[in-house]
């Protein structure tokens, strides 16, 4: 990745940073991972210097950005779906049936 990139995320949470960098990954976003194994580095460094970070091209920073509060915040895209076997409703992520087994009648989002 080139100089000219922004930090869009940065957790002491290494796994949720690894998380977001699988999400921007997934949606097609360049991303590259910095800081990862700075974490013995605090107290001898600022804390925000030894965070993982999420970094991408200045391009991708609003989209990215955008998809990162998504996740967050625990909304979903897909909105809620009944189940066409049993009446079981269930949540937009899903596209089976947990309870019948039943695919989502539109075949997903």
């Amino acid at each position: 990745m080139s100089p000219d990139s922004v930090r869009v995320f940065a957790h002491a949470n290494a796994l949720l940073v690894g998380h977001v960098r699988n999400l921007l990954a997934a949606a097609g976003i360049p991303v590259e991972l910095r800081n990862m194994t700075l974490g013995g580095g605090a107290g001898e460094l600022p804390l925000t210097e030894c965070e993982p970070e999420v970094w991408v091209r200045p391009h991708n920073r609003e989209r990215a950005e955008a998809l990162i509060r998504q996740a967050l915040s625990g909304e979903s895209e897909a909105p809620a779906w009944r189940c066409p076997g049993c009446g079981e409703t269930l949540e937009g992520v899903f596209d089976t049936c947990w309870r019948c087994g039943t695919g989502r009648p539109d075949g997903g989002a």
